[in-house]
């Protein structure tokens, strides 16, 4: 085992005892990170999910690098109690926090129910209902020890059973949820079913919750920062399964007024809350339909504090207007024309790399979103994942489109047709600038614009779809939900034995660097069995009124708002 290493004297010996106590990879990690091999992202991504705290990391990274030793800085302006504070969002059913499949869901249910862990604005994962947590050596052991203090609003403890409850919920096949995916690594298949492995949760003792998996998971703690990760109360289910209906929770606030589609009200709790107290007495998000004039217009006419999001489109025009502020953040979101392989003429991997190679990403990416993003390389991992592997940048090629089309049988060409959503308008616009990019290649693209509600109906069974993903901290999560054999999210059906050999082994890697060679691996692998096509990463955009202060944009779209007040 290495030490830490630093200019400082006596940091090695120190500093490499203590960090061999939280786990026993973390000197290696700080070494790489002293002498260049490791950079400060990859250190404190990797440090806090070993168990190390996000402040720790911060300064430990300051020391070692020399850069900044501490996290986002903190507002200066002293934050006002009180006031109501009002978002602009879509507001979509709540009914069971496990099914949740749109962030909007959570951003309502995240104030009232709450996570064991959470992700900042920074990608670094911090405990939430959690206090800390440790993995063992082989990253097949996860021991979480839970806050004690913590009080449901129904005046129950929060205790370990809570936790337990929730994960047998989530990996039952019966609750349909998508952490099935999220945690393969505590599940079995058998008989073409996928369930919960034996003993893979255990509550050691009311704050202490161990979790024991069918192989390593570095992932752990992002999984259970994920929006489908909010723990409810043990007796949920047999409660009705309806946080709508029994809306207790552990958060700062408590449900008022909810209607699908209009409204939904949350007051701040009377009962002291285990956390820093909320600033705002209510919170309200508004839903103003699809149409993002409306949006914008409640923004500008005072109506709402914030809006959810701010679509591309508006992004010169808010830049122009003095009294509201924009917010970028780099993302993993993103939209892909994906290929069902179980269906033809997309059973036929030449047909589906004819699609690659006909397009342009970064042309693509101007073309339909105004540049304001990064190109993709058809695999769903990108720049933004501590654990991204650079390939060559695709190469637009209809010669060879047209060559892998007659190959597959269509020597005169294929007619094809792609599902999509109207909102946000940039989904539609990039599949008609992919229409126009696979035209030369003797592809002729329909579109099929569909409202939202229709298309996610059938996004799961359609033949070729583009369906937008939201953005996670690592490129191994989205790989799990999205292309691991079997899992609920599994739009295109792939069905690689060896991909998900890989994805089991970069996820039991602790070393950066490492586990960015399996990553490419892993990148290749999906990119040359072509179930993407993908052209490009989006940046995410929102606004605010200037008054709005204590507001951090999360690239996930996560809006926490008990944080935020008006001046």
């Amino acid at each position: 085992m290495t030490t830490a290493k630093s200019a400082e004297p006596g940091l090695a010996r120190d500093e490499g005892a203590r960090l061999a106590r939280t786990h026993p990879a973390l000197p290696a990690l700080a070494d790489g990170l002293a002498d260049g091999r490791v950079d400060r992202r990859d250190f404190l991504r990797t440090a806090t999910l070993l168990g190390l705290s996000a402040s720790a990391a911060y300064a430990l990274a300051g020391r070692l690098d020399g850069g900044a030793g501490a996290g986002p800085a903190a507002a200066a302006e002293t934050p006002v109690a009180g006031g109501r504070l009002r978002c602009s969002m879509n507001v979509k059913e709540i009914t069971d926090p496990a099914t949740f499949d749109w962030p909007e869901k959570a951003n309502v249910a995240r104030h009232i129910v709450e996570p064991l862990c959470t992700t900042g604005p920074d990608n670094v994962t911090r405990p939430w209902l959690a206090e800390r947590w440790e993995a063992s050596d082989d990253l097949k052991t996860w021991t979480f020890h839970l806050r004690r203090g913590v009080t449901w609003s129904n005046g129950d403890r929060f205790t370990a059973e809570d936790v337990v409850a929730n994960v047998t919920r989530w990996l039952d096949p019966a609750t349909g949820s998508s952490n099935l995916g999220r945690f393969a690594s505590m599940t079995v298949t058998e008989g073409g079913t996928t369930r919960m492995a034996p003993g893979a949760v255990e509550a050691v003792d009311d704050h202490t919750v161990r979790f024991h998996l069918r192989v390593p998971d570095l992932a752990i703690p992002e999984g259970l920062g994920d929006y489908p990760a909010l723990i409810v109360h043990r007796r949920f289910a047999d409660e009705g399964g309806d946080l709508l209906a029994n809306p207790v929770g552990t958060g700062p606030y408590a449900l008022e007024t909810f209607k699908v589609g209009e409204v939904a009200r949350l007051h701040r709790r009377d009962a002291p809350y285990w956390g820093r107290a909320p600033l705002a007495d209510r919170i309200t998000f508004i839903d103003h339909g699809d149409d993002q004039a409306a949006w914008l217009a409640a923004l500008v006419s005072g109506q709402v504090d914030l809006l959810y999001r701010v679509f591309v489109e508006q992004v010169p025009l808010v830049r122009r207007m003095p009294n509201l502020v924009l917010h970028e953040a780099k993302s993993g979101q993103t939209g892909v024309a994906r290929m069902k392989v179980t269906e033809p003429p997309f059973d036929n991997p030449k047909v589906r790399q004819a699609v690659q190679a006909a397009i342009d990403p970064a042309r693509a990416l101007q073309l339909a979103y105004q540049g304001l993003g990064v190109p993709a390389e058809h695999h769903h991992v990108g720049p933004m994942h501590p654990e991204y592997a650079p390939l060559p940048a695709p190469r637009q090629d209809h010669a060879r489109a047209r060559r892998l089309l007659a190959e597959a049988g269509y020597p005169d060409g294929l007619t094809l047709t792609i599902d999509c959503v109207a909102q946000p308008t940039w989904e539609p616009n990039t599949c008609q600038v992919l229409a126009e990019m696979l035209r030369p290649a003797g592809i002729d693209l329909k579109i099929n614009i569909l409202p939202g509600g229709t298309y996610w109906d059938r996004w799961m069974t359609t033949p070729f779809g583009f369906t937008s993903w939201a953005h996670r901290p690592l490129g191994v999560q989205t790989l799990n939900l999205a292309y691991r054999s079997g899992a609920d999210w599994n739009e295109t059906s792939y069905a690689n034995p060896a991909f998900d050999a890989l994805l089991d082994r970069a996820l039991g890697l602790v070393d950066p660097v490492e586990r960015r060679a399996t990553m490419a691996e892993l990148e290749r692998t999906l990119q040359a069995d072509a179930v993407i096509a993908q052209p490009f990463w989006v940046s995410e955009f929102t606004a605010s009124s200037v008054r709005l202060r204590g507001f951090t944009f999360n690239p996930s779209k996560q809006l926490d708002l008990d944080t935020a007040w008006l001046a």
